[in-house]
C-alpha cells in the first residue's frame, strides 16, 4: 500500500531528475521496485504522470521569460514557433502510437490485457534504454559545436526531434530531454534554443499523457468494482507539489551544465545508472 512518505521520496526523485537528461522515470521505477511497489499498475503510472505535471508547471515558470522573449514577442515569431511544435508533436504521436501498437500486438500478444505500460516492470529493458541514451548524449556532447550551423529551429529539425521523442515514449530509461536535446546538438542547433524547445514540447505532451493514464486508472477502478474514484488522484496531487519545487532546482542546474559545455557528462551518468538498474534487477528478482 502506497503511503505519503513513499510519495514524498518518489516526488523528490522525479522532480530532481525529470528535467535532467538522465530519465526520471527510470529512477522512480527503480525506487518503486526497492519499495516493493508495482511500477506497471494503473495507480503507479498515474502517480508518475501527476509528478510529470508538477515538473510541467516548473517548466512553464522557469522558461516563461525566455519563451516570451524568443517566441511570443511578435505574431510572426509565435506562428513560427507553433508550427515547429506542431510538426514535432505530430511526428511524436505517429511514432509513439505506432510503437505502442507494435509492442502490444506483436511483442506482448501472449499476455492478457497487454499494455505498453507492462514494460515499466522490465528493469533490464530500462537499463538498455538508459545505456542507449547515455551513448547518444556522449556522442552529441563530444561533437558539440562552439559556433552552431543553424541559429533557428527549422521544420526538418522539428521533424527529427519529434521522431526521436516518439521513440522515447514506450521506453522508460530513454530520456526524453536527453535524446531530443542531443538530436538537436547533432543537427547543429544552439543549446539555449534546444533547451527551450525541448521543454516546450514537454508542456504540450504532458496533458495528453495525463488524459491517457487517467482513463486507464479509472477503467481499472471501475472493473475492480470500487466506489468513489476521487481518492485515486490525491497521492498524485500531493506528489505534484513536491515535484514542482524540485523541478525548478533541477532546471537551474541543467541550464548551467548546458551553458558550460558539460553535456556529455550526463551521458556517463546514464551509463552508471544503467549498471545500477541492472544490479537492482538481479537483487530483487532472486
Amino acid at each position: 500500500m502506497l503511503n505519503y512518505f513513499q510519495i514524498l521520496i518518489l516526488s523528490l526523485i522525479q522532480g530532481a531528475c525529470e528535467l535532467l537528461p538522465v530519465s526520471s522515470s527510470a529512477h522512480v521505477i527503480a525506487a518503486e521496485k526497492i519499495m516493493g511497489l508495482d511500477p506497471s499498475s494503473p495507480e503507479m503510472t498515474m502517480l508518475l504522470v501527476m509528478l510529470h505535471t508538477g515538473t510541467m508547471f516548473a517548466v512553464i515558470v522557469y522558461f516563461w521569460k525566455g519563451w516570451r522573449r524568443d517566441y511570443f514577442s511578435t505574431s510572426g515569431k509565435l506562428q513560427w514557433f507553433a508550427i515547429q511544435i506542431i510538426i514535432a508533436t505530430v511526428c511524436t504521436g505517429i511514432v509513439g502510437y505506432g510503437l505502442k501498437e507494435v509492442i502490444e500486438k506483436i511483442f506482448l500478444r501472449g499476455l492478457p490485457h497487454a499494455e505498453v505500460e507492462d514494460l515499466f516492470n522490465n528493469l533490464p529493458l530500462i537499463a538498455v534504454a538508459l545505456a542507449a541514451v547515455g551513448v547518444l548524449i556522449i556522442i552529441a556532447g563530444s561533437r558539440e559545436e562552439k559556433f552552431p550551423r543553424n541559429s533557428e529551429i527549422q521544420p526538418q529539425h522539428s521533424f527529427w526531434i519529434g521522431i526521436v521523442q516518439g521513440i522515447c515514449l514506450p521506453f522508460r530509461g530513454f530520456s526524453r530531454s536527453g535524446s531530443t536535446i542531443s538530436t538537436g546538438l547533432l543537427l547543429g542547433l544552439p543549446k539555449q534554443k534546444l533547451e527551450e524547445f525541448s521543454f516546450a514540447l514537454a508542456v504540450v505532451l504532458t496533458p495528453l499523457v495525463i488524459a491517457k493514464e487517467a482513463k486507464r486508472l479509472l477503467q481499472d477502478h471501475v472493473l475492480s468494482g470500487q466506489g468513489s474514484a476521487l481518492h485515486l488522484f490525491l497521492p498524485g496531487i500531493v506528489g505534484m507539489i513536491f515535484s514542482f519545487a524540485a523541478g525548478l532546482l533541477a532546471l537551474k542546474w541543467l541550464s548551467r551544465w548546458l551553458e558550460g559545455g558539460r553535456w556529455k557528462f550526463f551521458g556517463f551518468y546514464c551509463l552508471f545508472a544503467a549498471a545500477g538498474v541492472l544490479l537492482i534487477h538481479f537483487k530483487f528478482s532472486n
